[in-house]
């Protein structure tokens, strides 16, 4: 079986080191420009630097974003962009506009380019113009099914790669390329603004009834009429190989490191089982359903998506655990881990203790103490430093969670 890439985000430096240990083989990132994701933190030229070069040394690629849609004012800054990320080492960059295409292709011809979602790729034909370009990998629009994926896949040169978004939140609009937000807001969506108008609550107003607003109904299940699911492929990872998928791309950007820890890790456990030869695990469902989220489907990936596909009634998360602690060192002698609290917990609650790149255990909290080695009932504080006894090894970056009551 050939190998597939699992690709993840990273909305900082911690998040992008989070998801190396928790089994990313590729990471994609952007920096303070032309990066469609401005409400993530987002990357210094000095922590890109840092990040690829954290990346590299675990055997792990960071790929650029660049795929806004620009404007004749990107153009100058944007030539030397690509000239700085190719020498800070970055293994990619993705861009979404012809133009910058053209530009990267000019200033660095050795960055490897891969054409964005954003540019609506959902031909062959659109493939191998944009491999004929200097393309080394397509990534494919959120609209593709299985089917159309394979047939692009049996019409495309055999070293032109195939990216697929396989998880996470989807837009109401054609891969992403919306203009509700850029008409209410003045938010531009396409530079990386979005401010997700999809998902508010809206109501029917007849023109000579100002101030009288109707409920939107659909089935009688709500008004939240273009607030999608969220994708979700952990259950058809062989299909998508099949397919002619080669990396599998997660969306999540401006998520937490808990979700980028989650997330990596059940897929890397998934990927890897499928190319073991092994029979799928529904416990790595379980495990995605850990993290906050929408309710799941599989996209376009297997037909057009029905009114089941949206979540008319709510456009809030599902969200049945919480992380309580980050795990900053561990004492093989005594077991006494050193937490850095994220939410309350008490002694006796029971907890479960995810590990990079390892198996989770669930244990009770019998030993807990505050930074002076105190004991005490509850971790009260956030931010706090505790220490807590485990039952079992938890390296640095081991996460506590608890199911909510």
């Amino acid at each position: 079986m050939k190998k597939c890439e699992l690709l993840a985000p990273a909305g900082n430096l911690y998040k992008l080191k989070i998801a190396v240990k928790y089994g990313a083989d590729a990471i994609y990132i952007g920096g303070e420009a032309f990066s469609l994701r401005v409400a993530a933190d987002n990357f210094t030229k000095e922590e890109m630097i840092e990040g690829i070069e954290y990346a590299h040394a675990h055997g792990c690629k960071v790929y650029i974003t660049a795929n806004i849609i620009a404007r004749n004012y990107d153009l100058p800054q944007m030539k030397e962009y690509f000239k700085e990320i190719y020498e800070m080492g970055a293994d990619a960059v993705i861009i979404s506009d012809l133009g910058a295409f053209m530009l990267c292709r000019e200033v660095a011809p050795d960055l490897e380019i891969h054409v964005s979602t954003q540019a609506n790729n959902t031909n062959y034909e659109t493939v191998k113009a944009w491999y004929n370009l200097g393309a080394k990998r397509v990534v494919l629009a959120r609209e593709m099914s299985i089917r159309e994926v394979k047939e692009i896949r049996d019409n495309i040169p055999e070293d032109c790669e195939l990216e697929a978004f396989v998880h996470g939140a989807m837009c109401i609009s054609y891969s992403g390329r919306c203009l509700l937000s850029n008409y209410m807001t003045n938010r531009d969506s396409n530079r990386g603004a979005c401010a997700h108008p999809c998902r508010w609550n809206y109501a029917l107003m007849e023109e000579k009834r100002q101030g009288e607003y109707f409920p939107v109904y659909e089935n009688e299940r709500g008004t939240f009429i273009m607030n999608s699911k969220d994708l979700c492929m952990i259950d058809h990872i062989k299909e998508l190989c099949e397919a002619g998928v080669y990396s599998f791309k997660i969306e999540g950007r401006v998520k937490s490191e808990y979700y980028v820890a989650t997330v990596i890790g059940a897929y890397r456990r998934a990927i890897d089982d499928y190319l073991a030869g092994k029979e799928y695990n529904p416990e790595h469902f379980e495990e995605i359903c850990k993290v906050s989220h929408r309710d799941y489907y599989t996209g376009f990936f297997f037909g057009m998506p029905k009114e089941g596909a949206q979540v008319f009634g709510s456009n809030s998360y599902i969200r049945d655990w919480d992380i309580v602690g980050l795990v900053c060192e561990y004492d093989e002698e005594t077991h006494i881990a050193k937490v850095l609290q994220r939410n309350r917990f008490f002694k006796g609650d029971e907890i479960e203790v995810m590990r990079p790149m390892d198996t989770s255990f669930t244990q009770k909290v019998e030993v807990l103490m505050d930074e002076d080695k105190n004991d005490i009932d509850v971790a009260n504080h956030a931010a706090a430093t505790i220490y807590m006894k485990l039952d079992c090894p938890a390296p640095p970056d081991s996460m506590i969670r608890i199911k909510k009551a």
